[in-house]
């Protein structure tokens, strides 16, 4: 590793050996009567089956409901800052678009067609697309973040690790918990959950909903549209969840819910780093100020049902089905040059279905553990594209390339995961998942020499001439493939004490095969991409007040899926291929450390290390000899060093109780494009600090939030279509103007939340 990675981590694990949790605290008693403050026992899910998280070898973090609401932890990406090595932040475009990188694995591309590095699940039930995957902290029980490939139980696009969103199951008791929080740029959300016996101990339902508000941190400048509002990265997010649960005996219960999130802020606009060529507008002074010529509406709209049925079989034997149907449609206004003028303007509409059923028997023995299933899945993901270059054109009336088409997979596979005491304390764990997956693709790619949109009325007076359209874009592409693929996992556990696990474990996890949504003419489908992880870990604690887990981790990730950008005979033609021409590796260590130092004190720390980088990247030079370019290409949103350290100080007053606590969280340089990159983030660390109190009876509870404290500005997204000259300067790309756009994280923001539990 670089130099200076390997001295800012053994500052970090110097400080780390005294610093811990982030978790709460329980109370105990030593033999004269004094209270102490010993760790709780945390549950996870991680392996499909409730454990205690330092028994499970594997690298996960969980997060509590309880840890979230205490550290004002609002949407699921601020989970980044407490797990080592992740990468979780809103897209370019839209609020509720996740960017999903673990390890230096993930998937930056959202358009359809294109599977996810990084899994995300609400109650193991898998959300393929991206498009909505930014969820907001609704009715949760915990987040967990597994680490790595986890291809025997969670299959297919887990080959960086899987996210777990948790929800609450119901107490059993009629509960009603009201909240509502204020703050910078006019922050209004309001929340309320609740449950209700319907049988007493045996039938429930409850629910959730929020109304989530603000305005923006910037505005558009200028907009083509009269009217409009020009807000940008504002909030307008409405979410609910409902559930029925039913327990008609002491071995069987059913779960039926339904949820459904309309995101209707307004388009993301990003920050024009170099000034247009075309218009006379300058450089914003905000980064969150900007220029369109698009209208600024925007939706992401995600809705699902699922039905969970466990039986207990006998004291041994336990069977569960999880059945879940998901559906999402995000209309999207992207303006790629950010000007008043359509230079680079591309309006898109994702539109995505998927259906899964798995059907789980499960075993709990003397000395045999086993998780095992069937599983199916069938996904439609379409979409289409417009992109707009009038300006390029425009002595031809304009110029629009329009993509569309679909990419549908069905995939069927069986799994069997088990852990076997050989001895006391050794224990042997193996896995294996068959996955076999039949996709088919669609696309229809052409241009036409004048401004398309999706739909009519996309604009004030447009018209979509949808059989001129069909006439101009032809079917380019209609293919069908079919892969298969068995991934293995094999590990050994040594309890060298009570209070401490040794583990090591080789695991394999694929990302789909897939057809280039954006091809120009008949291509191949790519082949999966493949990583074989190894790691080595511990697990331990110490006098019942500090926790230290560690992981070392090697990550071969082989054929990696690239688009290479192939000449044209113009700007327009924007001719893409997909291929399997990459190969990474990653090295890298982990470490979380918990601390219980007094009866009020809680401590943590995170760290997160990691060198990754491609080995080969294969491509052709114009005489057609096979060359070696890895040397221009970067593995993205992946810092060598990710570290957080923090605190919690509970103090109890005549009252109430208060919960003073924050964390400093870092994040080192990073790169934002794969190929030629031209934006990277300097280092830079989020400082936040929060104040909680809990009322006496238990009723009332009220939070104090200070978020990026410093006010740190920091890249999370980009576009660039300039190609430097040289001498410190840009050449125009694509639509002709210097296009080099950055989108920016949350700014310093203040909240105040009050809320009731009756």
């Amino acid at each position: 590793m670089k130099q200076n990675t390997i001295k800012m981590s053994c500052i970090a694990l110097a400080i780390s050996s005294a610093l811990a949790a982030q978790y709460a605290v329980a109370e105990d008693e030593n033999s004269t009567g004094e209270k102490q403050a010993t760790l709780e026992r945390i549950e996870v899910t991680a392996r499909k089956s409730i454990e205690s998280l330092q028994n499970v070898p594997v690298a996960v973090t969980s997060v509590s409901a309880d840890d979230l609401s205490e550290n004002g932890i609002s949407v699921m990406t601020e989970i980044q800052q407490f797990s080592p090595n992740t990468t979780l932040q809103s897209s370019r475009g839209t609020n509720s678009t996740l960017t999903a990188f673990i390890r230096g694995v993930g998937q930056e591309d959202p358009l359809w067609g294109y599977e996810p590095g990084v899994g995300i699940y609400i109650d193991d039930v898998y959300i393929a697309r991206p498009q909505g995957a930014v969820l907001d902290i609704l009715d949760v029980q915990r987040i967990e973040v597994l680490r790595g490939p986890q291809g025997t139980l969670y299959g297919k696009n887990t080959i960086g690790g899987a996210v777990k969103y948790v929800t609450k199951k119901m107490s059993g008791d009629a509960e009603l918990n009201l909240n509502a929080t204020v703050g910078s740029y006019n922050q209004q959300d309001y929340k309320i959950a609740g449950q209700l016996p319907l049988i007493d101990d045996k039938l429930y339902i409850g629910g959730a909903f929020a109304s989530l508000n603000r305005d923006g941190y910037g505005d558009f400048i200028t907009s083509a549209i009269p009217g409009q509002d020009t807000e940008n990265y504002n909030k307008d997010v409405m979410a609910g969840r409902v559930s029925l649960e039913y327990t008609p005996t002491d071995d069987l219960f059913m779960r039926l819910n339904y949820d459904k999130t309309t995101d209707e802020s307004n388009s993301k606009g990003g920050y024009r780093m170099l000034p247009s060529v075309l218009t006379d507008a300058p450089v914003p002074d905000s980064k969150y100020d900007s220029y369109t010529s698009m209208p600024t509406w925007n939706k992401v709209e995600t809705e699902g049902w699922g039905l969970t049925i466990e039986y207990g079989l006998n004291d041994d034997w336990t069977l569960k089905s999880v059945t879940s149907s998901r559906e999402s449609y995000s209309p999207t206004n992207i303006d790629f040059d950010n000007t008043s003028l359509r230079i680079l303007d591309v309006p898109a509409i994702y539109d995505d279905e998927q259906f899964s059923q798995e059907f789980q028997a499960n075993y709990d023995g003397d000395n045999l553990k086993l998780v095992s299933g069937l599983y199916y899945f069938k996904g439609d993901s379409c979409g289409m594209f417009d992109s707009i270059l009038y300006e390029y054109y425009k002595a031809y009336g304009g110029l629009t390339r329009e993509v569309r088409g679909c990419n549908n997979s069905e995939s069927y596979a069986a799994y069997a995961q088990g852990t076997y005491d050989i001895t006391d304390k050794l224990s042997m764990t193996a896995g294996l998942r068959y996955t076999r997956e039949t996709k088919d693709a669609t696309v229809y790619n052409g241009i036409m020499f004048t401004t398309l949109y999706p739909e009519t009325g996309w604009i004030p007076g447009y018209v979509r001439d949808e059989d001129a359209i069909n006439a101009s874009i032809p079917k380019v592409l209609d293919d069908e493939e079919t892969w298969s693929k068995l991934n293995p996992r094999l590990g050994l556990e040594y309890q060298l004490t009570d209070d401490m696990m040794l583990f090591t474990s080789y695991s394999q996890g694929f990302k789909s095969g897939t057809f280039n949504p954006r091809a120009t003419g008949p291509e191949p489908a790519v082949d999966p991409e493949v990583v074989d992880s190894y790691e080595l870990g511990m697990k331990s604690e110490w006098f019942d007040r500090l926790r230290v887990n560690a992981t070392a981790f090697y990550l071969d990730h082989k054929d990696r899926q690239f688009v290479t950008v192939l000449p044209g005979e113009n700007a327009s033609d924007l001719n893409q291929r997909l291929g399997n021409i990459g190969k990474s590796t990653a090295t890298g260590l982990e470490l979380e450390v918990e601390y219980a130092a007094t009866e009020s004190l809680n401590l943590f720390a995170t760290l997160g290390l990691i060198d990754a980088s491609f080995e080969e990247v294969i491509s052709y030079d114009s005489d057609g000899n096979r060359i070696d370019i890895s040397d221009t290409y970067t593995i993205t949103n992946t810092p060598d060093t990710t570290a957080n350290v923090g605190f919690s100080y509970n103090i109890d007053t005549d009252i109430g109780s208060f919960v003073a606590n924050g964390n400093y969280y870092y994040r080192s340089d990073y790169d934002l494009a794969v190929v030629n990159n031209l934006l990277s983030q300097d280092g830079y660390g989020l400082l936040n600090l929060g104040l909680n109190w809990y009322s006496n009876d238990g009723h009332w509870h009220a939070g104090l939030h200070w978020k990026n404290v410093t006010n740190e500005e920091y890249l999370v997204g980009n576009y660039a279509f300039v190609t430097p000259d040289g001498n410190g300067g840009y050449i125009p790309g694509l639509g002709g103007d210097n296009t080099l756009i950055g989108y920016y994280g949350d700014p310093e923001t203040i909240s105040l939340s009050v809320g009731y539990n009756f």
